[in-house]
């Protein structure tokens, strides 16, 4: 009996081992069928740049993914194994990360020959918003955001560390102050630069300029939700509307197992007792 109960455990153990990894190997086929169907669909390669932050964790304590310099190496090989004249279809969901990584992959969709549509089904903020303006089409849900893109020197950013310098005298500010006031100074005039040459490509360049200086100045929080009729209003290339697939490849990339959910709801579309659908706010 006390062998029995032994290889009972034994074997719950292998299963709580390899159950896991046979179900992400599930779900990553289940990933790449669909980039390939839609691909078919689209005569585009799909690339994708989810980091979906709140499903990593270590011993029960969350762990923040963000574009590094990791991504930049692959999303780059990726566009080279692209023929230049083929269309490029990037799905971005990030809280965005690394200036330098964010404008590797920006640079790189600007100079590729063939339409680049962004695809935004939640977020794409900070580096995510710089890599989106550098696309021919940004395709988002209704309710999807883009960000500020004004630098953060560690924990503050750029434009308020500037403003130590304009609201004291400079004798009353520390050396290390100063030398970060220097830096966020580079940082700005260097984000900002950037942001007009791939805006410039979209519009005239003292409208690029304008809106390069807005994105960057930190009039906002760095966290600030821009809409997608704010975007619209700015001039750039927004259209709302995210093909089903782009939604259903999000949902394959779950969150962990054995956490209570914090939303909960049925997963189908409702309609009225009878069937018949219920109209939208456009349709009353």
């Amino acid at each position: 009996m006390s062998v029995d109960f032994l290889g009972l455990i034994w074997l719950i153990f292998l299963l709580s081992a390899f159950l896991p990894m046979l179900h992400q190997k599930k779900i990553e086929g289940a990933r790449l069928r669909l980039i390939r169907s839609f691909e078919r669909k689209r005569g585009a390669r799909l690339i994708t740049l989810i980091h979906r932050q709140e499903a990593l964790s270590f011993l029960g304590i969350p762990l923040s993914r963000y574009i590094n310099i990791e991504d930049s190496e692959q999303l780059l090989r990726a566009i080279r194994l692209t023929p230049d004249d083929m269309p490029i279809d990037l799905v971005l969901h990030t809280p965005g990360g690394l200036v330098l990584a964010a404008e590797q992959i920006a640079h790189a969709i600007l100079k590729h020959q063939g339409k680049v549509t962004v695809f935004v089904p939640h977020y794409a903020m900070s580096g995510g918003t710089l890599i989106a303006l550098a696309a021919d089409e940004i395709v988002m849900d209704e309710n999807a955001v883009l960000g500020p893109v004004d630098p953060q020197l560690g924990q503050y950013p750029a434009a308020s560390i500037l403003q130590v310098l304009a609201q004291k005298p400079i004798n009353e500010i520390d050396d290390h102050t100063v030398i970060l006031a220097d830096m966020a100074r580079k940082a700005m005039k260097q984000v900002r630069e950037s942001l007009t040459r791939l805006l410039a490509e979209k519009m005239d360049r003292a409208r690029a300029e304008e809106l390069a200086t807005v994105l960057s100045e930190g009039r906002w929080t760095h966290d600030y939700p821009i809409t997608v009729d704010e975007l619209i209003e700015m001039g750039l290339p927004v259209k709302v509307g995210l093909p089903r697939e782009i939604y259903q490849l999000m949902e394959l990339y779950p969150q962990p197992a054995g956490r209570r959910p914090s939303v909960q709801y049925v997963p189908l579309p409702y309609g009225r007792e009878d069937g018949t659908p219920v109209p939208s706010k456009g349709n009353k």
